[in-house]
């Protein structure tokens, strides 16, 4: 495994250091808002691999995490959320130093909760899938 790989994160893509510690020690996570949305990426290194070589679990869980709460709030603009139900189901593997990616979609919003799903994709595989219930915190 090699953290010097020569890939990088494209141009209009930003990341929040210090607005979630834990997200910070993972990270950085990245985000962007196109018309479809928000798009996360993820750039893992060597520190997110398991003992097998390949991006731990957790590591995708808490991605797909960050990734659903940018949607479900809309980059945090009016509200806040915290996660109350996370179902995912891992499909492939993925490799430090090959870029992540994730549209989460917001399915339902209501006055309390909002509900998401989504895929982590690498290398042009999806790797990952989940949905979510978060509680909306205004």
């Amino acid at each position: 495994m090699n953290d010097d790989k020569s890939v990088d994160i494209p141009d209009g893509y930003s990341t929040d250091p210090g607005f979630d510690p834990a997200e910070d020690h993972i990270g950085p996570f990245y985000y962007c808002q196109n018309s479809e949305g928000f798009e996360c990426l993820f750039l893992p290194k060597n520190k997110n691999c398991n003992v097998n070589g390949l991006v731990h679990g957790g590591v995708l869980m808490t991605f797909a995490d960050f990734s659903l709460c940018i949607a479900a709030t809309n980059h945090y603009k009016n509200e806040s959320c915290s996660t109350i139900s996370f179902s995912s189901e891992f499909v492939s593997a993925a490799s430090s130093g090959a870029l992540i990616r994730c549209q989460p979609k917001v399915v339902r919003k209501t006055g309390s909760l909002v509900f998401v799903n989504g895929e982590l994709e690498s290398s042009g595989e999806v790797i990952m899938i989940f949905s979510a219930v978060v509680k909306r915190l205004r």
